[in-house]
């Protein structure tokens, strides 16, 4: 089985051992519930003073306290601590993980944790390589994250990777073979059940080599996508982008560092631990991310945005929540983007005449962006139209709601179109989020 084509490893998974509380164990990823810190109050007080990965990780609604170097030093101890303890072990042998999650919006979504070959990734603009962002990585936000990772003894994955399967050959026939049980248990915060196997025997291995191989024949993909002469596109970044991309500049500098990079190319800081999940599987929704702006003059914001759009941009009143949503739908139209806001007068929609871009998103950034930075504020990345109610209509604050982009273009976008801006689309609602559970040693 040649691996390294299809950019993987057959990792080394470590898991909790049998008397961990796994409900007390997994919690959501760390880039969830940014503006909620009640959420991960409720979080610590279920995980309590037992083993969690809430005591290995950084929930980014923190990540501006005062006491960021202390908590990273807590992390690694505590890591360090859990291996040594055994309340993490390894997996029997090396595999991967079948992954069956029960979530809040779908009876089963379906994914495939392996090791991802850093080699085959680049997060850089018009990048080729097999696995690619499918959104812009900003550079500034990973020395925080290269902060927590760098001197880590092990990591746990939020990371999500699709792969577009439209037969299903990949990861849906295995649970056909009856893979060995790992895990089955209710996750926190009502936030589903989850099942996990063991896919450690050659045959069931090969099967997933041999599957993943086929989508990236050269041949097969250029047919599959009428995209003669381009490089294969095999992995697409779901969720994740900027914690893969710190594990990738991390990797970067142990070459760069190395007296002859040959003799670091085993080390185990060159893979990622991720899930794969088909695109097609029928429990993955994609959703729009909007936005919630802190600390502006919505009315200021409105005018500058329509001196910036020359002319195209109409700003339209409504009277309630639900008036916004049927005249913004009514307005709908081709080369005309309709974005609906709220602010603490109210809601409304924004329309722009003859877009500069093909998204919502591209276009209100590509005013917003600058407008933030020459003016002040800041800007937060909601899941769900509850949360933009509750923050948005705030005094000082404003929201705007995104439409989802389709899942079944996304590859073909990427492939034709380049990454898309960051933020543009999530693979479900926060509570659908990857939980931690598996981990992997790195150092």
């Amino acid at each position: 089985m040649n691996f390294d084509k299809i950019g993987l490893q057959v990792p080394e998974i470590l898991l909790p051992a049998k008397d961990v509380d796994l409900h007390k164990w997994s919690v959501v990823a760390c880039d969830q519930y940014t503006s909620q810190p009640d959420y991960w109050s409720e979080v610590a007080n279920i995980a309590g003073e037992a083993p969690s990965t809430l005591k290995v990780i950084f929930p980014e609604v923190f990540l501006e306290d005062a006491d960021g170097n202390q908590r990273i030093a807590s992390i690694n101890s505590t890591m360090q601590q859990y291996l040594d303890e055994d309340i993490l072990v390894p997996m029997t042998k090396p595999g991967f993980v079948l992954v069956d999650r029960k979530t809040s919006q779908a009876p089963s979504r379906k994914g495939l944790v392996v090791a991802i070959d850093l080699e085959h990734y680049d997060f850089n603009k018009g990048s080729q390589t097999l696995i690619r962002a499918t959104e812009g990585t900003i550079v500034d936000r990973l020395p925080p994250r290269i902060k927590v990772r760098q001197d880590a003894a092990i990591e746990l994955p939020h990371i999500m990777v699709l792969i577009d399967d439209p037969q299903r050959t990949v990861i849906e026939p295995l649970f056909a073979k009856n893979p060995e049980p790992l895990y089955d248990f209710e996750l926190m915060m009502d936030s589903g059940h989850i099942k996990g196997y063991a896919i450690d025997t050659p045959e069931l291995i090969s099967q997933v080599s041999d599957a993943l191989s086929h989508l990236a024949d050269p041949q097969v993909f250029a047919n599959k996508y009428n995209a003669q002469g381009r490089d294969v596109l095999l992995y697409a970044m779901g969720d994740g982008n900027h914690s893969l991309a710190t594990a990738k500049a991390i990797w970067e500098k142990i070459k760069q560092d190395a007296d002859d990079v040959q003799s670091v190319m085993a080390n185990p800081a060159r893979y990622a631990l991720v899930e794969l999940v088909n695109i097609h599987d029928d429990g993955l929704q994609f959703e729009p991310i909007h936005r919630v702006i802190f600390n502006v003059n919505p009315a200021q914001l409105l005018k500058d945005m329509q001196s910036h759009f020359n002319g195209q941009c109409k700003i339209v009143r409504c009277e309630n929540e639900t008036d916004m949503k049927s005249r913004a739908q009514a307005a709908t139209a081709d080369n005309v983007h309709i974005v609906p806001f709220n602010d603490a007068d109210g809601y409304g929609y924004i329309q722009i005449n003859e877009p500069p871009y093909t998204l919502e998103l591209a276009t209100i950034e590509s005013f917003l962006n600058d407008y933030l930075d020459q003016n002040g504020g800041k800007v937060d990345f909601i899941h769900g139209d509850e949360v933009v109610n509750e923050l948005g209509v705030k005094e000082g604050n404003m929201g705007f709601f995104f439409p989802p982009i389709s899942k079944h273009s996304l590859f073909k976008t990427i492939i034709f179109d380049g990454a898309l801006p960051r933020k543009t689309f999530s693979m479900g609602e926060a509570d659908e989020k990857r939980f931690y559970l598996e981990a992997r040693k790195i150092k």
